[in-house]
């Protein structure tokens, strides 16, 4: 019977794809109910419409229908995810929710919602009735279909356990959730790469990693991220699911993959849990975080190692260092820079994490090293409560700022000798000089240079720290030196204004003045034996009595002459009058004979008098 193009369906048709026997591999068939031309000329979107018609004219020609029962599966995809990366074929196996009605009435007669457990069987070999088997056919995971079953093709005119009646026709609303196939293996597909990959995940290594773990529908059942931790573990050790320990091998540090894992390597016919079903794939989305072997030493990466260096560090040495801690990934946990000062320690005596008191050993002054530590050479297992994680690899980028030893004297050493030295500094001498103090990194600290004149100190009364006044003794009018000056001769653990605590000076000396001086304690020495007679001596007019100004004359002569030598950078008016009132026992204003000698106390101990 020919129907025109506007004729209405046929009792018992049904609007969609009823017109294809399977979306996998449409063709027409001609034993199926003819929609309307609307959904025709749809199916038809980028043809001219005069060849349109000419094509439904031709199908109307020569199809045959029948208001007869149907002879073959009515499929309607009525909900088609629009990615589809694979459908179903004959021999997969197939996991669904359905619920199965009656096309008379709507009645329901199953459903495998109401039993809160998906069906699972295999396409195309009569493990499902016919019209099923061939209903499935092509279907994509998450996709709806109406799927209408006559009763040759379902359970035919016998029907089924009293619940199917006799030439029943069949209703399926079915939902795929998922499909995998016995020839099915681990699926890897790399969705980051990480610029540089020193190193990739092999067996027997321990994987740090964050996941989001799916079923193939897209349902969540599982985060490493929600729990705010890493899962950590083993490869192929059999601590993981099969296809994960096939997923993760290969992986770098930073890369990102998307494994999805079949259920025979997953938790197969089992699954897990209220939320891994049987026969379920997996789709784990990976982060790989640290990788390390138990068998790894300390890696040591030298960035930068300055010129002239003539000493490394050793065990028992004190250093200071600056340093930035990282993950593997890069994540920051610590930097010294951030807190504006160094880390300071001993070497090699269990201060610090064993990888970095190893780490620390033959470095240089200035030398710029990232030190990868493992964490059996770290932190371990424990981790550092909420900042280092359990079984993390540390990367540091460290630089030496400066060490030395607690038994290190200052060191010395002479950039400009004069060529004529007649005298040099000693304890008790005032002298002129210039300098520059830094640290062992090259920052300045201090500098005479900012002053109007060069600093003045007297040598021996500790007025400069010890490194300093070493540096500066033995030294000639003009002579330029370099001074090391290690904390415990400078400013100790404490420190002193800029100068950080524990830290090695590096001074730049220059002599610019020396005034020989006198004894702590001394206004005025004599160079050579003083007089026999002082008193004759000292009364110039030999009247038996010497005033001040007598006095300071005989003083002055003497410094004139070379015979002795006053207090240098003090007044000298002020230091021979403080002389003259000392020597004035019973301050009359004059000296006398009696005064002069010295004098004895009851003890019978000599007391030094002035003179």
């Amino acid at each position: 019977k020919i129907l025109s193009l506007d004729a209405a369906p046929l009792a018992q048709s049904s609007c969609g794809t009823s017109l294809f026997t399977s979306p996998a591999s449409p063709r027409w068939q001609t034993d199926s109910l003819l929609c309307s031309s609307a959904l025709l000329h749809s199916r038809l979107p980028q043809m001219d419409p005069t060849v349109t018609l000419v094509l439904l004219l031709s199908v109307v020609v020569t199809v045959t229908c029948t208001t007869g029962p149907l002879v073959d599966v009515v499929v309607d995809r009525y909900d088609i995810p629009k990615v589809c990366p694979r459908e179903v074929q004959t021999e997969d196996f197939v996991r669904y929710h359905f619920n199965g009605t009656f096309h008379a009435d709507g009645k329901k007669f199953d459903s495998s919602h109401d039993r809160g457990k998906a069906f699972i069987s295999q396409v195309g070999l009569g493990r499902l009735i016919t019209g099923m088997d061939r209903g499935l056919q092509g279907m994509c995971v998450n996709e709806r279909r109406r799927v209408t079953v006559p009763p040759h093709l379902a359970y035919g005119s016998v029907g089924t356990g009293g619940v199917i009646p006799p030439d029943a026709v069949l209703v399926f609303d079915v939902l795929l959730l998922d499909i995998w196939s016995t020839e099915d293996k681990v699926q890897i597909r790399t969705l980051v790469k990480p610029p540089s990959c020193k190193r990739k995940a092999a067996a027997s290594d321990y994987v740090r990693y964050h996941y989001n773990g799916t079923l193939l529908s897209g349902a969540a059942f599982d985060s490493s991220y929600s729990r705010n931790t890493t899962y950590d573990t083993y490869l192929g050790q059999g601590y993981l699911i099969k296809g994960m320990d096939e997923g993760l091998l290969g992986m770098c540090v930073g890369e990102r993959r998307l494994i999805i894992v079949p259920p025979f390597l997953a938790y197969g016919e089992n699954g897990s849990g209220t939320k891994i079903p049987p026969q379920a794939t997996l789709v784990f989305e990976v982060l790989m975080i640290d990788v390390f072997n138990p068998k790894d030493d300390l890696i040591v990466e030298v960035k930068k190692v300055p010129k002239g260096c003539t000493r490394r560090t050793v065990i028992g040495d004190y250093i200071r260092y600056h340093y930035n801690g990282t993950f593997q990934d890069g994540t920051a946990f610590d930097s010294s820079y951030e807190r504006n000062s160094t880390y300071n320690t001993y070497i090699g005596m269990g201060y610090v994490i064993q990888g970095m008191d190893k780490a620390l050993q033959g470095l240089c002054i200035g030398e710029k090293r990232r030190i990868i530590v493992p964490p059996h050479m770290a932190y371990g297992e424990d981790g550092v409560g909420d900042l280092i994680p359990s079984s993390a690899v540390l990367v540091f980028d460290i630089h030496v700022i400066d060490f030395h030893n607690p038994k290190d004297l200052v060191q010395i050493k002479v950039t400009h000798k004069p060529q004529e030295c007649n005298m040099t500094s000693e304890a008790d001498d005032l002298i002129q000089y210039r300098y520059n103090c830094s640290m062992m990194d090259g920052t300045l600290l201090y500098s005479s240079d900012h002053y109007d004149s060069p600093s003045i100190t007297t040598l021996g009364e500790n007025k400069v720290i010890p490194g300093l006044e070493k540096g500066l003794l033995g030294m000639c009018v003009g002579e330029r030196r370099e001074a090391v000056v290690p904390p415990h001769w400078g400013h100790g653990e404490n420190g002193a204004g800029e100068v950080p605590g524990s830290a090695v000076l590096f001074f730049e000396l220059e002599l610019v003045d020396l005034q020989k001086g006198v004894p702590e304690g001394f206004m005025f020495v004599w160079l050579g034996d003083g007089p026999d007679e002082l008193f004759p001596a000292m009364d110039l007019n030999s009247n038996k009595e010497v005033p001040l100004e007598e006095f300071s004359a005989f003083i002055m002569l003497q410094v004139k002459e070379g015979k002795g030598r006053l207090r240098p950078g003090l007044d000298a008016d002020s230091t021979i009058k403080d002389m003259f009132n000392k020597q004035d026992r019973n301050r009359d204003g004059k000296i006398i004979e009696d005064e002069v000698k010295p004098k004895v106390d009851e003890e019978s101990e000599t007391r030094r008098d002035e003179l």
